[in-house]
């Protein structure tokens, strides 16, 4: 069940990011849309944080909010002991070179009139770090690091290159400013099995080469387990749950990670698994989501008290924290102490 809650935040002092209470909302002629609904988070320096969820449920926007594209609607986006939706122009602008997003899309993200030099460079460029020499050297220096040719990459442009390349390029572009922190959006959905394992692993380097912190948007579970070091679960722009993948995937707290689960694809036809009940029902409408509970409507442990009131963040004890009235496993805390919505 969706709720909310910050139980499962560590010390201030020990996150490089601290999420507090974040909302995005969009108004629309429809009515507002609620992208992002009290979510906080925190990521620990060196820690790959995955987000995983299915299409439309805030993932995305929470990543572009934490780098003010646009800034949220309400809660607060703490980096290094700075509030980032206090801060504004020049200020906001040089803490950025310290935060990082590699887009979706690689190609539609890249400049197709501006040859890769100058795409990987542009950062450089703009806050004058080092010498033309020394940038010219830096370039280099991450395109051998992702795995191109500087020689024969620098003078092309982007539609010369396939998809994994100009992922590539997208990642290079990233890295050139020496960020602590990057924020991976669904980085390898666009492209195949083959270029995905050789972009994931890519990212694992250049995390180890420069010191990394990642947050790794994507909706395929598998890839998400693979290369986190915490999981963190949301439906319908709210947070269900938060832990160490190999416990979350083992035995799932919630409702709906257990349902995200049994919709992997079984690698065997002729392999059956009859507990696997695939997850009825469709996604509410972010335009008017549920009362209460924002999974309710879908899920088969929903009672009154999922209608009223949000479900709050409780530990289980296992190192993972569960937003759920009725979860698949024993919390530690009573769950129940959220207020209701409408």
């Amino acid at each position: 069940m969706a709720g909310r809650g910050t139980a499962h935040l560590g010390a201030p002092e020990d996150s490089l990011l601290r999420i507090e209470n974040l909302h995005v909302r969009f108004p629309t002629g429809r009515g507002t849309v609620f992208a992002v609904t009290d979510v906080s988070l925190d990521i620990r320096k060196g820690e790959t944080l995955g987000l995983v969820g299915e299409s439309g449920c805030g993932k995305s926007t929470t990543g572009r909010a934490i780098m003010q594209l646009p800034p949220p609607t309400e809660g607060t986006v703490v980096y290094d002991g700075q509030d980032l939706t206090r801060l504004k122009g020049e200020k906001l602008r040089s803490i950025r070179t310290k935060l990082q997003m590699i887009f979706q899309d690689p190609i539609s993200s890249l400049n197709p009139r501006r040859k890769v030099e100058d795409i990987v460079a542009e950062g450089l460029r703009i806050w004058k770090i080092g010498t033309e020499a020394e940038r010219a050297a830096k370039v280099d220096e991450v395109l051998e690091a992702v795995g191109l040719d500087p020689q024969v990459a620098r003078g092309r442009r982007p539609h010369q290159f396939s998809g994994g390349q100009c992922q590539r390029i997208s990642i290079a572009r990233a890295v050139v400013t020496e960020p602590d922190l990057i924020i991976c959006d669904e980085p390898v959905s666009a492209l195949d099995v083959s270029v995905q394992a050789q972009i994931l692993n890519l990212l694992e380097d250049l995390k180890t080469r420069y010191g990394l912190t990642v947050i790794f948007i994507a909706h395929d579970l598998a890839v998400v387990k693979n290369v986190s070091d915490r999981v963190a679960v949301m439906y319908l722009g709210r947070m269900c749950e938060v832990g160490p993948p190999d416990i979350i995937y083992s035995t799932p707290a919630h409702p709906y990670t257990e349902a995200l689960l049994a919709a992997i694809p079984e690698p065997d036809p002729d392999k059956v698994d009859p507990d696997r009940v695939p997850l009825g029902g469709e996604l509410p409408s972010p335009v008017s989501p549920p009362s209460g509970c924002h999974f309710r409507t879908r899920c088969p442990r929903a009672d009154e008290v999922c209608v009223e009131v949000v479900p709050e963040m409780a530990p289980t004890g296992d190192g993972r924290f569960v937003a759920c009235h009725h979860p698949l496993v024993e919390t530690v805390v009573a769950v129940g102490a959220g207020s209701a919505q409408g």
